[in-house]
């Protein structure tokens, strides 16, 4: 009885012995920094020490700074982290280089072990990123086309401590109404816009980068620039960004969207722009709402009472777009855009024709998309202007696209079963805004599509001069 005694406190001794699970977890301090400044990191870990490394990705992927047995610590995560952020304290901090390019910059973090001290043993590894921008810090100087990241949209979709501003992706399908960005969670670069400046970056053409409330917090950056683009997947726009934003175009500024599903919900930078928040559907749930100031109310940018419908800015909307290839909607039809106006600057060069169709082998229009309220006179399509859509918005390409119902039935003044079109097309008001109004147009980039390419750098060519 007292061996069997003994080797159970034995066995218990090695199994209290035994280390914690292995992990390693961070995030920057900051969404962009400018050339020469230090970035932040907050990493959480188990491990005694870890190695960090820093890339810019472009057309190429460039190691940049590398640091190996960084002390290790592990902190809690708190309870409300989704929305209010980890509080971690900083663990490095990070000094870019006066010579390192304007972009998007990957940190990887890793750490390993070699297990257990008398069980379990073998080599243990452990990896995860965060991410920052680098501003140009003389902005302007090495090219006039900004563009400025879809950062809004990646914070929306992070649901790293339970929450995103999703019910499907969140703890009990319960959506979260703000969201912190000082919280680990990948941002979503690589899908939308990382193909779309590998492309550009392949073919000469030099971008300058920031962040997407840099438009609320550095508006001053905009006088340096010709051409400012969205790319991919740009869809939670703050009231200062759009107020900036539309005051340079009014000025002589171009804005390219190459991008669908663009400033969709107003969102509110809160605690100076470490958090936002987006009640979406409930937005009677929003505070502002209680107080009846309704211009900054945290839904729809086309709700009506915002009355500031997103066509104002971009000259398309999603309450006339739609999914295709996604959400059920038109998934057997090829992804492609319809041409209406051949003879327009954007298709120089391309010998494309009235009722020709491309993009459909990489499946540019989707999977969201933006349109406008449309009628058809003589077989040519052409704005109502009664969504919001200036009157010199020419549209030169759709092609029918569908909200799904859950979607699209909370809105009191949806038009149910309605069918919309992805309208590529611009207007001119000071500036010229053209519109591809497709997350996907990058698609055709990556793909080598012939047509995607020659409009796209049509578009970088004429509106950055």
């Amino acid at each position: 009885m007292r061996c069997t005694i003994a080797l159970l406190l034995a066995i218990s001794s090695l199994q209290a012995a035994e280390p914690v699970s292995l992990f390693i977890e961070g995030y920057a301090g900051q969404r962009s920094i400018s050339q020469g400044e230090e970035i932040p990191i907050h990493v959480s870990t188990t491990a005694a020490k870890y190695e960090i490394e820093v890339a810019r990705l472009g057309a190429t992927r460039e190691v940049v700074w590398k640091k190996s047995d960084v002390p290790g610590v592990a902190y809690p995560v708190p309870e409300d982290a989704s929305a209010n952020g980890c509080r971690w304290p900083e663990s490095i901090r990070v000094p870019s280089g006066a010579a390192w390019k304007s972009g998007y910059y990957e940190v990887i973090l890793r750490a390993a072990d070699a297990g257990g001290k008398w069980t379990h043993r073998g080599k243990r590894t452990a990896e995860s990123s965060a991410w920052f921008i680098v501003r140009e810090a003389k902005p302007g100087t090495t090219s006039k086309i900004l563009l400025q990241l879809c950062t809004n949209t990646y914070n929306a979709y992070n649901n790293w401590g339970g929450f995103s501003v999703y019910a499907y992706s969140s703890l009990s399908n319960n959506q979260g109404h703000r969201v912190s960005f000082e919280r680990p969670g990948p941002s979503q670069f690589s899908r939308w816009e990382l193909p779309f400046v590998q492309w550009a970056e392949k073919n000469g053409h030099v971008l300058e980068f920031a962040a997407n409330d840099d438009l609320e917090f550095r508006p001053e950056i905009l006088a340096n620039y010709k051409l400012v683009l969205s790319v991919g997947h740009d869809e939670y726009w703050s009231t200062p960004m759009r107020d900036n934003l539309e005051a340079w175009i009014g000025k002589g500024g171009n804005v390219a969207f190459f991008s669908g599903n663009t400033c969709c919900w107003q969102i509110r930078a809160e605690d100076s722009g470490r958090a936002f928040t987006c009640c979406k559907q409930n937005y009677h749930l929003d505070p502002v709402y209680q107080s009846h100031d309704f211009k900054t109310v945290s839904t729809l940018w086309s709700h009506h009472l915002l009355k500031r419908p997103e066509n104002e800015m971009t000259g398309v909307g999603f309450l006339w777009g739609g999914y295709r290839k996604s959400h059920g909607q038109f998934m057997t039809e090829p992804a492609e855009y319809e041409v209406h106006r051949p003879e327009h600057w954007i298709f120089a060069g391309t010998n494309l024709k009235h009722g020709d169709k491309f993009g459909g082998k990489d499946t540019i229009v989707g999977y969201e998309c933006d349109g406008c309220e449309l009628e058809w006179k003589k077989g040519q399509p052409f704005p109502t202007c009664k969504d919001g859509t200036p009157k010199t918005f020419e549209v030169l390409a759709t092609c029918p696209v569908r909200w799904h119902p859950d979607d699209a039935e909370w809105y009191e003044k949806w038009e149910t079963g309605r069918t919309g079109a992805a309208c590529l097309g611009l207007y001119t008001r000071g500036g010229t805004v053209f519109t591809a109004a497709t997350t996907d147009w990058a698609h055709g980039l990556q793909g080598g599509d012939a047509s995607v390419m020659r409009i796209t750098q049509n578009v970088l060519e004429r509106l950055s001069k």
